[in-house]
């Protein structure tokens, strides 16, 4: 049986060409648009076409794949410049980023020092509490490592192939090969699209629906002896290509809808570049992209793409802001291809004349110097940013009384002297969130988890919903033995205690797991269930909440205690970049609705008990970033439980009301 013809490993120009496009379109999304271009999907293709070719040249040359030199090759293309860039990232996050961002610095730089980053990412996409993490300065390492991933899969999957093919089946190799990578370009596209209307930013870091489009250029290398154009269809389809790829991130909002069957669109326009660029014409696009110009600049794209994005984030927190204004971006630019440069001409290309000199043992030993200095400098990176972030975890209730504070007097307070300490803030957490089992986020399925008086307690109280609920459990924990009652808790971040959700703001599961948990507290109501009342700034009740409530009317009380005042930047971030706390307060009408809103809503049902602690969060003209010595929020809407801890004494006496009118008519809307 006849086989394919053995495609021609060759030095490809417009390649080059095509790989400093896209990088200069990720570049330039990146800092004037604040987008995504779709350039990193061009490079799966090119990465799966050129890695396609050359793995399947070394098995027709030598009979097998020397993984050992394979893998030689490959980190003395990939590592240098990356260790370079990993370890200046981490010292000037250091100094330039807020400390409030330096656990997260680290475990990224972890992350992305060994090939995860892209996992990093994608668990923090599902992660309500990372959901307002800012920039990493390593987050562009996620397509790094995907491609990481790739090249370590790739060779076992085409070697294992190829002898499955000609040693044990006897089939023609080629064919073999074809037919089984677009098995698994189906396959990882079938994953891609489930996965991407199941949960988007989940599947944009994962490893497993970007496969698919690594498998599209390995399929491209493969039929390329067959795929050509005439010269007139060469020139338009050609220019097409080029077009499709610089004008897919104006038209589409990448990040939110790829990497589904959207993302065929770039590399449709790719692949249309490829196969024009095997006729050679006068007015193709292969001139323009084998220009020298483009050809150096292809050189360098590695660089460019490790460069950009630090400069970008160390230049927005810097000049805290989120624009970048044209001459600005320009000199970003420049030093980002000056960097590029120096680490491409002072270091990769002397690491790759060693591997051409065949000295491996040296080779060997650079490559590892590298990721032990990699690692050296996260581990002291780490112990600095453990020692300066270090604090007492005692607590002076006289020097830190948070809410219990008789004065809002924030000009006398020293950002130095207060807890939480900013490098502590995003795990000052209600204590559950360390109770795994606990947590429901993502899930339709209802679990409970009890707290407080586990035994002869006189009250059952359930907290439900999400962590605008949850971030009140230190105060309530603090309450439950003095009040003698249980805490059974119902948490689901990300999510409301509702049936309702016209904006789409909660989670998938969010609905379904209401109903479910409706279901839970009929079968054994508690005595009180405390959830939020309202949301945000909006000026009546939710009619999800009122619809939940009523399905308890008659069964159970529902304390129902107002959201907390909303602040306009992250807390920590603010504070730390002003001279004076005062700067991050913000008006009390622009935090919280003037009216209170139950007093305005029709419809409640008799079973609500409300609560209003808006007079803990604010004075009558201003909300606090900081009472009592106390930071109040983790970033700009969630309570740090330090000083939740301090609302207990605020929140007893509605509380203690509450439970004082069980059996009553308890409606009250005060």
């Amino acid at each position: 049986m006849s086989d394919l013809k053995l495609p021609t490993k060759r030095f490809r120009p417009e390649i080059e060409g095509v790989r400093t496009v896209a990088t200069l379109l990720i570049a330039i999304y990146h800092i004037w648009f604040g987008r995504v271009s779709g350039g990193i999907d061009v490079f799966f293709v090119i990465s799966g076409y050129l890695m396609t070719l050359s793995i399947i040249t070394r098995i027709e040359r030598t009979g097998s794949v020397n993984f050992v030199e394979y893998f030689l090759s490959l980190t003395r293309r990939l590592l240098p410049q990356a260790t370079v860039v990993l370890i200046f990232t981490g010292i000037f996050a250091v100094i330039l980023l807020p400390k409030f961002e330096w656990g997260e610095i680290i475990r990224h730089m972890i992350a992305s020092t060994f090939y995860f980053e892209n996992w990093r990412l994608a668990l923090d996409s599902i992660d309500y509490l990372a959901q307002d993490n800012l920039p990493s300065p390593f987050q562009h390492f996620w397509s790094l490592s995907v491609q990481g991933q790739f090249y370590l899969i790739w060779p076992i999957l085409l070697a294992s192939i190829y002898y499955i093919a000609r040693k044990l089946l006897k089939t023609p190799v080629y064919k073999t090969l074809l037919g089984s990578l677009i098995i698994v370009c189906i396959g990882s596209l079938a994953f891609s699209v489930y996965q991407t209307d199941v949960n988007q930013p989940f599947a944009y870091f994962n490893t497993f629906t970007r496969i698919w489009e690594f498998s599209i250029g390995g399929i491209f290398a493969l039929l390329s002896p067959y795929l050509f154009f005439n010269k007139r269809w060469s020139v338009i389809l050609g220019w097409l290509g080029l077009a499709i790829i610089g004008f897919t991130g104006f038209l589409f909002p990448v990040s939110t809808v790829f990497p589904g069957y959207l993302a065929l669109i770039p590399i449709s326009g790719v692949i249309l570049i490829l196969i024009a660029s095997e006729s050679i014409t006068i007015y193709g696009v292969n001139r323009f992209l084998a220009t020298k110009p483009l050809i150096y600049l292809g050189s360098l794209t590695y660089g460019v793409y490790l460069w950009h994005w630090p400069l970008l984030i160390f230049y927005r927190s810097y000049m805290k802001t989120e624009t970048v204004p044209i001459e600005d971006g320009i000199l970003l630019l420049m030093a980002t291809f000056v960097l590029s440069i120096i680490s491409t001409k002072l270091l990769e290309k002397p690491v790759q004349k060693i591997d051409r000199n065949h000295k491996k043992v040296k080779l060997l030993v650079v490559l590892s110097s590298m990721l032990v200095l990699a690692c050296s400098s996260i581990f002291s990176i780490s112990a600095y940013i453990e020692v300066a972030t270090a604090s007492s975890n005692i607590v002076d209730v006289q020097e830190y009384p948070g809410a219990q504070s008789e004065e809002y007097d924030m000009k006398t307070v020293s950002y130095t002297d207060l807890i939480p300490a900013p490098s502590e803030i995003k795990t000052d957490l209600p204590a559950f969130y360390n109770d795994l089992e606990c947590q429901s986020a993502n899930l339709t399925e209802v679990r409970k988890c009890s707290y407080g008086v586990l035994k002869d307690f006189d009250f059952t109280l359930a907290l439900v919903g999400g962590s605008h609920s949850g971030h009140w459990f230190p105060a309530l924990i603090e309450l439950a033995e003095e009040m003698n009652f249980k805490i059974d808790l119902y948490s689901h971040d990300g999510c409301r205690f509702t049936d309702e959700d016209p904006k789409g703001h909660l989670t998938k599961a969010c609905i379904p797991w209401n109903s479910n948990l409706i279901d839970t507290l009929l079968e054994d109501p508690p005595d009180l269930v405390f959830t939020t009342a309202t949301v945000n700034k909006h000026p009546k009740v939710p009619r999800g909440f009122i619809n939940q409530w009523k399905k308890l009317e008659g069964i159970t009380t529902i304390f129902a205690i107002r959201d907390n005042p909303r602040m306009q930047e992250i807390i920590p971030v603010c504070l730390e970049q002003s001279e004076d706390p005062l700067d991050c307060s913000v008006p009390r009408d622009q935090a919280i609705a003037k009216e209170t809103p139950w007093k305005v809503t029709e419809g409640i049902p008799s079973n609500v008990f409300f609560a209003d602690l808006t007079d803990s969060f604010c004075d009558e003209t201003t909300c606090y970033p900081v009472i009592g010595n106390i930071i109040v929020y983790r970033d700009d809407n969630h309570i740090t439980a330090q000083y939740a801890k301090t609302l207990a004494p605020a929140l007893k006496v509605p509380l203690q009301q509450a439970f004082d009118s069980l059996g009553k008519n308890i409606r009250n809307d005060e």
